[in-house]
């Protein structure tokens, strides 16, 4: 799992953008999650982008506020406005703005023009035109004394490295993903500084004192994002139509119930891969009878011209053949999986099969998203299984071998 990079050019800046990759949460539960998090405590960007979905606002505002509680280089980009308009939604991107502390833009990514104004925006945000005051999320009183115990210490330790707010709540949190990327990143151990040490202690037997756990610590956390970005939702985003999502509510109950949604995931997986590895064969066989005649009429060319025999077989039975048995072994397979991967993907569907199957994956500790992982390896290697098969008829059939 890393990032991806690209380049872009404004008028007024030359950029160097790094996709990281997708999460909801830098809870870091999962891969994605890590390396999300150590980028953007780590990676030492100009500024932040992130990207929401406006037909679910609600639930990408999690990962907002998580990102806004470490950097307040933050940009808001409120993609898929168009989608929301079809839905009924109206998003206040002012109001959005003004509540969350940091510019918003809403974005259509198919259009250029909205595209402009976020790079616009993204111009004001790293020349500093633009003043941000993050929202900062409230805890539970309790949880509040615990961190204004220990971040003085931890602040004269990493101020103007890393969010001192932030990295108290982690170190009580005792997350121990992100010790070993700090250590790198402040070359040194924090939790073996005297004072950070007796200061962590110190909030901790607080915390304790009132019965909060570890365990709990991070379900409060939690509950207190939640509850922060529900009350941003309630002022900035209006739903017109009461019955909006209805029909996927209705869909949840089916493809993701104990009862019904693994017999409609396996029925569906079934079908894909009959026609990915029995359904292309036909357009396989096809194909390879086409390359092959092709084959036949190069070999008369050859000879018709007197190439010497070591050429004809070199390129024709050599490349030329090992070039036909790979485009029409694994053509028709890729052309036939992955159109279907992907519009099962579109539909949403493969979301909700990564949901069934977390929880049976958890049990050796691995996450539903694999499963999605697991049905590609089990097509390529189908695809490769069927290229010695080939190699192997090939041997015993080929009259010049």
């Amino acid at each position: 799992m890393t990032n991806a990079q690209g380049y872009c050019k404004t008028r007024e800046h030359s950029y160097v953008l790094v996709d990281i990759p997708g999460t909801y949460s830098l809870m870091a539960h999962s891969t994605e999650e890590e390396v999300a998090r150590n980028f953007i405590c780590f990676g030492g960007s100009d500024g932040i982008v992130v990207v929401c979905d406006a037909t679910c606002l609600e639930r990408n505002l999690n990962l907002v506020l998580q990102t806004m509680e470490i950097s307040d280089r933050v940009l808001v980009c409120v993609n898929l406005m168009d989608e929301a308009a079809r839905k009924n939604i109206t998003i206040d991107l002012k109001g959005l703005s003004e509540k969350l502390g940091v510019p918003v833009a809403g974005t259509i990514a198919r259009k250029k023009q909205s595209l402009d104004q976020l790079m616009k925006q993204l111009d004001d945000l790293v020349e500093g035109t633009q003043t941000a005051s993050p929202y900062q999320v409230e805890y539970s009183p309790i949880i509040e004394q615990a961190i204004a115990m220990a971040e003085p210490a931890v602040k004269g330790r990493v101020e103007g490295k890393v969010n001192s707010r932030w990295l108290t709540l982690k170190l009580l949190d005792s997350d121990p993903s992100l010790m070993k990327e700090l250590r790198e990143y402040l070359d040194e151990d924090i939790l073996e500084v005297p004072e950070i040490s007796l200061a962590l202690s110190q909030a901790r037997e607080h915390l304790a004192k009132y019965g909060i756990t570890n365990e709990i610590l991070k379900d409060r956390i939690v509950a207190a994002l939640v509850a922060s970005a529900e009350k941003i939702c309630r002022d900035t985003v209006q739903f017109h139509k009461t019955g909006y999502n209805e029909g996927d509510r209705k869909l949840d109950k089916i493809l993701t119930s104990r009862f019904t949604g693994y017999p409609v995931m396996i029925g569906m997986l079934a079908v894909v891969f009959w026609l990915t590895i029995t359904g292309a064969n036909y357009p396989s066989q096809m194909l390879a009878d086409a390359l092959f005649r092709l084959q036949d009429q190069l070999t008369k060319a050859f000879l018709a011209v007197g190439a010497p025999p070591w050429l004809h077989g070199l390129l024709i039975l050599g490349v030329y053949r090992v070039l036909a048995w790979v485009v029409s072994v694994m053509l028709p397979p890729m052309a036939i999986f992955f159109p279907l991967f992907t519009l099962l993907e579109d539909s949403g569907y493969l979301p909700r099969i990564a949901y069934n199957l977390d929880k049976p994956f958890k049990s050796c500790h691995a996450c539903g998203k694999q499963a999605l992982t697991m049905c590609i390896e089990f097509i390529n290697l189908q695809i490769i299984s069927s290229l010695f098969k080939c190699s192997i008829y090939d041997l015993f059939d080929s009259p010049y071998k």
